[in-house]
């Protein structure tokens, strides 16, 4: 049994949106159990913060091991950088070492799209996304591959950066073009993908139904959407263990009464066929990431690999 190494441009040609999408999807439906997983082990640094995120599957055991620098890209490095082990669940022999940065830009819109495949309930044509990283860039594509967006519109705090975004978006075909948050009236889907310690926008400016994907933060202190969305909405959180102690907007919301633990609704159980009412109100998806997700995707590339 040999140990392949996956580097990152080598992870990109192997990955296909509904490819993703449908093993997140499958995991969900087998024997995962995200209520049930550990939380992700962080430590801080002198420069930031050490991430480890271990995870078993029935043929699977991985863990990723990622650094966090905030003041990297000051210097012209990323901001995140690590490595992805998979490991044969019987025997634990290494099966493969992936990017595990990369892994991560590949999964988190993966997992944005799953809820809202589950959640939408009109066709998804147009998008507002905030902030303007890799993130943004990454939902964008995946969005675009899964639902073929006609209308996108960049949020971003740097000129620079989104014209950059935006510049890049079109040299891949997609007609994205710069807006503020008044654009979230008129979208189908808000994607926020910032670092934002504060919310973005007000919930009056949302549409009744709209769909909106906040992903932005695993830290309690930071929120990129605030009471008054969290309120007038249906929430979907990964897990409530995983929410209440990392997602910033619940833990505000909870704090506030402005949300209710008991109404949080696991994304598991909304693959399982639970409805959520269709009446108007907004419907808000909040993730941390989580490490089952790491390896139900690390583990279909790997076998993609393996195969091709």
């Amino acid at each position: 049994m040999s140990t392949e190494v996956i580097e990152a441009r080598r992870l990109r040609r192997l990955t296909d949106a509904r490819l993703l999408v449908d093993a997140l999807e499958r995991a969900l439906l087998a024997d995962v159990r995200p209520s049930g997983e550990p939380g992700r082990l962080s430590r801080p640094t002198s420069h930031g913060e050490l991430l480890l995120m271990p995870s078993e599957s029935a043929d699977y055991v991985g863990v990723k091991v990622l650094g966090l620098a905030p003041g990297n890209p000051r210097e012209g490095l990323p901001t995140i950088s690590g490595l992805y082990l998979l490991m044969d669940a019987r025997t634990l022999r290494l099966r493969a070492m992936m990017d595990g940065a990369e892994l991560t830009l590949l999964r988190t819109p993966a997992v944005s799209a799953l809820a809202v495949r589950h959640m939408a309930t009109r066709p998804v044509r147009s998008a507002v996304v905030f902030g303007s990283g890799p993130q943004a860039r990454a939902h964008i594509e995946t969005f675009h591959a899964l639902y073929g967006l006609r209308d996108v519109v960049v949020v971003g705090r740097d000129p620079e950066r989104t014209e950059r975004l935006i510049r890049r978006c079109a040299d891949d075909g997609l007609r994205v073009r710069p807006g503020t948050a008044r654009d979230v009236r008129e979208t189908d889907v808000v994607i926020c993908c910032t670092s934002a310690r504060d919310p973005l926008f007000e919930a009056e400016l949302l549409a009744p139904g709209t769909l909106v994907v906040a992903m932005g933060s695993h830290h309690p202190d930071a929120r990129e959407l605030g009471d008054d969305v969290m309120a007038g909405a249906h929430v979907v959180v990964e897990s409530r263990a995983a929410a209440v102690s990392e997602a910033g907007e619940v833990v505000h919301a909870l704090a506030h009464g402005a949300v209710d633990e008991a109404d949080l609704i696991e994304l598991a159980g909304l693959v399982r066929g639970r409805a959520v009412a269709d009446d108007g109100r907004p419907r808000v998806f909040k993730s941390v990431g989580m490490a089952w997700e790491d390896l139900a995707v690390a583990a279909v590339l790997h076998e993609r690999r393996a195969a091709s």
